[in-house]
């Protein structure tokens, strides 16, 4: 049993508290030679692959460090601009590894006001009157629950709803004067 993160909105699809029970995991590390068979961007001040998945490298996994040297937004610890870097032959072989970049502040407030307007629109397309709207999303990979309280949600992702819970009953109450 694993919490991932716990997120609590407001009415209005607003974020005011999140927390994050994990850490993302490098999921590949290559070296390469030059040129790169793989094609880089900068997105959202990270550099992600944009295409060639290969080796367990996927689209959407950002550069975490190069020869050993940690990636900070586009440059590399130490100041160089990852893209230039990577553009120069005479850095090659060049061991990179790649993984699920964290979120930003402003990713996660991007993602909970989402889910508040999914939430909101499931409420509406329900066929049985006050319906209480997304209770529990499944996938694969995780499950995420809704829990309503008398001034918002409170999304949790986790591996089972016992954790969930008592995750809930420790944040404390959210009811009108809390």
């Amino acid at each position: 049993m694993v919490i991932f993160s716990v997120y609590v909105v407001n009415k209005a699809g607003g974020l005011i508290y999140q927390y994050d029970n994990y850490v993302p995991r490098a999921e590949a590390e290559k070296t390469f030679s030059y040129p790169l068979d793989l094609v880089l961007k900068n997105h959202d001040e990270k550099v992600v692959v944009s295409f060639g998945q290969r080796d367990g490298i996927r689209v959407g996994h950002a550069v975490l460090s190069i020869n050993g040297v940690d990636v900070q937004g586009k440059n590399t610890a130490d100041g160089k601009d990852t893209l230039e870097y990577l553009k120069d032959p005479a850095n090659y072989p060049v061991s990179i590894r790649f993984g699920r970049a964290r979120l930003s502040s402003n990713e996660k407030l991007m993602l909970a006001s989402m889910f508040h307007s999914l939430f909101a629109i499931g409420s509406q397309l329900s066929p049985d009157v006050g319906s209480s709207g997304i209770e529990m999303l499944e996938t694969d990979v995780f499950k995420l629950h809704c829990f309503q309280t008398l001034t918002g949600q409170c999304e949790l992702f986790d591996q089972n709803l016992k954790g969930a819970l008592e995750i809930a009953e420790k944040a404390g109450n959210f009811g009108a004067g809390s």
